[in-house]
């Protein structure tokens, strides 16, 4: 079988032998790198370690919840930006939008089809790529251009004239593109306000940046009842 994989490392964290020994084989199959752990003590040690490029992780481990996991991966800068993709038996939509929240990249769910896995892995990765293929001060999704040096923002190159407030909300939406951003956390990172402040400060500021941005204003999407996620638009073949 072909694959696009580019030997990029990939840790697989589950206490279920027969599971890792599946979704290693069918990942080493496509042409990546392959670690495993089983607890999750050995996976933050192993992601530090080996600076794996994305993890597979299960919710439930022996020691630790894959919450937990995920929890200390992001709060720690070595490990802060590796991409995570949720694995467990729990279908609840309330565990898979808090694992969302959490900052994992994407939830997958036991029965699982390893081929599906390996696509979503692939997905995941490429996306991470065209990011940082971009040049360190200029963030480019679809019609929108942030030049981070400059503090300047265009949409089809027209310039778009922004408050401080909203040039911090849309950069920080932009740089953790594909997570799903809470009103809490978004408080704390773009009003340095604690999470009791009221949250519709967020929905205000979110309104009128997406009027400002015409039609780039799509990229920013709603998730009901959590907080806002900006996405990546479609990419064309050519």
């Amino acid at each position: 079988m072909s694959s696009n994989a580019g030997g990029e490392r990939i840790l697989v964290v589950d206490d279920e032998p027969d599971i890792v020994a599946l979704v290693a084989y069918h990942l080493a199959k496509a042409g990546y790198r392959v670690s495993t752990a089983a607890t999750g003590t050995d996976a933050l040690h192993a992601a530090r370690e080996e600076r794996a490029a994305l993890i597979v992780l299960d919710l439930m481990l022996p020691d630790m919840s894959g919450y937990e996991v995920l929890e200390q991966l992001r709060a720690a800068p070595p490990t802060q930006d590796v991409a995570v993709l949720m694995l467990t038996a729990r279908k609840e939509e309330t565990d898979r939008i808090r694992g969302l929240l959490l900052g994992a990249d994407d939830y997958l769910t036991k029965p699982f089809s390893p081929q599906e896995l390996v696509l979503r892995v692939g997905a995941i990765l490429r996306r991470l790529t065209a990011v940082a293929s971009a040049s360190s001060s200029l963030l480019a999704i679809g019609a929108l251009r942030i030049d981070r040096d400059a503090h300047r923002v265009t949409v089809e190159d027209q310039e778009i004239e922004l408050t401080p407030t909203e040039y911090k909300l849309l950069l920080l939406l932009a740089e953790r593109r594909g997570r799903v951003q809470g009103r809490a956390q978004l408080l704390e990172s773009v009003w340095d306000a604690a999470p009791d402040i009221q949250t519709r400060t967020v929905d205000m500021h979110v309104q009128r940046l997406r009027g400002k941005l015409g039609p780039a204003g799509d990229l920013i999407e709603t998730v009901r009842g959590f907080g806002y996620r900006m996405r990546a638009p479609e990419r064309r073949l050519r």
